[in-house]
């Protein structure tokens, strides 16, 4: 499906300017114009040249309002993967002192902070957000809106589902949003920083069911190596060929997100990608041409 758009529609303002065309003659022959006899009131040549000249101000007007087509059904089918954060919740995720420079700053604000730089560089990626902690539930749908994702990332807080760590189902309800996928990369980033304690579905299952659908899960552990299930997470991670983190800090975590960007790349959107065409030039150059005739016609 293709759509037309201006990119720059207020520059269509500029069309009061014909107005001065009919009753500012004088004004407009001194600044626009510097033929004098444009204006004459005694032929019968002056108001085809004032239609023409408003013709072609607003042919050149249109044209700064650079209009263009694009195609709508490329941008919603991007190229690069499906990629879903399962994020703890926790109560235990509101401790601080998690970073050195933030002392006051929580956990999943530290974490919150960090995803907002890492979604902004996924440029063809869809993305998503599921929260867990006594429960599971998904916030921010899949999306390639990466400034709405980041503006909701400030909605979420710690204890929204809970104050338990249900790992398994965090992992069920990203499946479930990658289940109806068609990317051809699908990938759940999982964070967490406790042991599994709650809900309804078994890891086993879930990573049992990610296998399945080709997803590849990356863990990643937050705090001192007891305080969070390390094997638990880096069987995970194995089992469905991603890879486990360990951040003991917030300065580790900064680091794992570089990884990360480095293991799952995001291409370089191009300027072509939704067959973008730009059509400023079609009445730039009527313009043009409607210009050199009215020369020509002064000039017999």
């Amino acid at each position: 499906m293709h759509n037309f758009e201006f990119q720059h529609p207020t520059a269509f303002i500029l069309l009061a300017l014909i107005i001065c065309i009919y009753k500012c003659p004088l004004s407009i022959k001194k600044i626009v114009f510097p033929h004098t006899s444009l204006f004459r009131q005694h032929t019968g040549w002056i108001n085809k040249e004032k239609l023409l000249y408003s013709l072609i101000l607003s042919l050149l007007v249109t044209a700064l309002a650079s209009p263009a087509s694009y195609d709508s059904k490329n941008a919603q089918q991007r190229k690069g993967r499906d990629l879903v954060f399962a994020l703890d919740t926790s109560g235990s995720m509101n401790e601080s002192g998690y970073s050195s420079k933030e002392s006051d700053a929580s956990k999943f604000t530290i974490l919150e902070n960090l995803m907002k730089s890492f979604v902004q560089k996924r440029f063809d990626d869809n993305v998503g957000v599921v929260v867990f902690g006594s429960y599971a539930f998904s916030p921010v749908p899949i999306t390639y809106d990466m400034h709405s994702l980041s503006y909701m990332l400030d909605f979420l807080e710690v204890g929204m589902a809970g104050s338990s760590t249900a790992i398994g189902d965090g992992l069920a309800r990203s499946l479930d949003m990658l289940q109806k996928s068609h990317a051809k990369n699908r990938v759940i980033i999982l964070v967490t920083d406790g042991y599994q304690n709650s809900g309804e579905t078994k890891i086993k299952n879930a990573v049992l069911r990610a296998k399945k659908l080709h997803v590849k899960i990356y863990t990643i552990g937050l705090g001192k190596k007891n305080e969070y299930d390390k094997k638990l997470l880096e069987k995970i991670a194995k089992d469905t060929k991603g890879v486990s983190f360990a951040a003991t800090n917030a300065d580790e975590l900064k680091d794992v997100y570089k990884e990360l960007n480095t293991l799952e790349p995001s291409a370089i959107r191009s300027e072509h990608y939704l067959n973008k065409e730009v059509l400023f030039t079609y009445p730039l150059a009527f313009a043009i041409l409607l210009l050199l005739y009215m020369l020509a016609k002064r000039r017999t």
